[in-house]
């Protein structure tokens, strides 16, 4: 699945004692209009997991083309990334308005373990599109723009 193309996310949460957590997230997609629903796969163990099924919410943060920084961030690990980023409490947890092209907040409707990761299904509670709309990619393992024949 390395050589699969897909969409960038930075997914987040907060925890109870208002901690924020997010964790960068390729593992995800659309899975049903009415109502709107997504499903994000996320490691079992992660931090922003449990923070999500401590609470019930998330936010799925789309990321734009020139936010390959903030996605190699929140793929890093580091404890310090929301000190690094530019973010702000939204209805569901942390937002990313300077590196995200679309944000939706989601309320958990079910999980599904699988192997090591969990799959959530998160009801869409408000969704936001940016003037940014080119999405960051990534497959065979880099991040990519996307391409397109007006080369907007």
């Amino acid at each position: 699945m390395a050589g699969f193309p897909t969409g960038v996310a930075v997914v987040t949460a907060v925890d109870a004692d208002g901690t924020p957590h997010g964790m960068t997230c390729s593992s995800l997609c659309s899975v049903t209009l009415l109502p709107p629903t997504l499903a994000v796969c996320l490691r079992r163990g992660s931090p922003t997991l449990a923070a999500i099924q401590r609470r019930n919410f998330f936010v799925v943060n789309l990321m734009h083309d020139e936010a390959r920084i903030t996605a190699e961030l929140f793929a890093s690990g580091e404890a310090d990334r929301f000190d690094r980023v530019r973010w702000q409490a939204g209805a569901a947890g942390p937002h990313l308005p300077d590196d995200a092209h679309a944000i939706a907040d989601c309320s958990v409707r079910r999980t599904e373990p699988v192997g090591d990761h969990e799959v959530v299904f998160g009801e869409v509670l408000g969704a936001g599109v940016s003037e940014m709309p080119k999405p960051l990619l990534y497959g065979m393992r880099r991040y990519a723009r996307l391409w397109t024949e007006a080369g907007r």
